[in-house]
């Protein structure tokens, strides 16, 4: 009798340590790799960098790229908008513009009267300081299931928009993380 309970105590043993085989892991180095976030990113400063392609080609001068910043508190980044700007920081390095970092202690935008951005002034003497042909700005806007960026270079001596994406990241668990991370 005793056999006989133990016999299918024993399978739904082996079933329940079957199905713990199966758990799905964490991330791995191949679904990293597949992770859509950075060729995203990328793609974006290539649509940059094709309508500079006859303004400002590689190679004409150093660039200086800025921290996105929240478009409701544009005194504030995020991982997330710190992040973003590294990456098409490298893809434009990755293409040949001689690219400054610059760590912006403050927001590289100011408000106008009119709710308009426009750079700072710290930003124009840096500019001038490393003889920048332009800067890249950005923002983005939060929503609930994506994060909407916005990015500008800007020629710093006129304030001149020359080039400009629009794009979105879904909020993943990844994307809200790093807006968590707000400083």
């Amino acid at each position: 009798m005793k056999a006989a309970h133990a016999i299918p105590l024993l399978v739904l043993a082996l079933l329940g340590l079957a199905g713990c085989a199966h758990a799905p892991k964490g991330p791995t180095y191949e679904s990293a790799a597949r992770n859509p976030f950075i060729p995203t990113n990328q793609q974006a400063a290539d649509v940059l960098m094709l309508q500079l392609e006859d303004r400002l080609p590689a190679g004409s001068g150093p660039l200086l790229v800025a921290t996105l910043v929240n478009i409701d508190a544009l005194e504030q980044s995020s991982t997330l908008g710190r992040l973003v700007s590294e990456q098409v920081s490298a893809r434009f390095t990755q293409a040949g513009y001689k690219i400054v970092e610059m760590k912006f202690g403050n927001s590289v935008y100011m408000r106008q009267d009119q709710g308009e951005m426009m750079l700072t002034r710290e930003v124009h003497e840096l500019a001038s300081t490393h003889a920048a042909k332009a800067v890249i700005v950005g923002s983005y806007a939060e929503s609930k299931n994506y994060v909407f960026v916005n990015l500008k270079v800007v020629q710093p001596s006129t304030n001149a928009i020359i080039a400009v994406h629009d794009y979105a990241l879904p909020v993943t668990d990844s994307v809200w993380s790093m807006l968590r991370g707000r400083r």
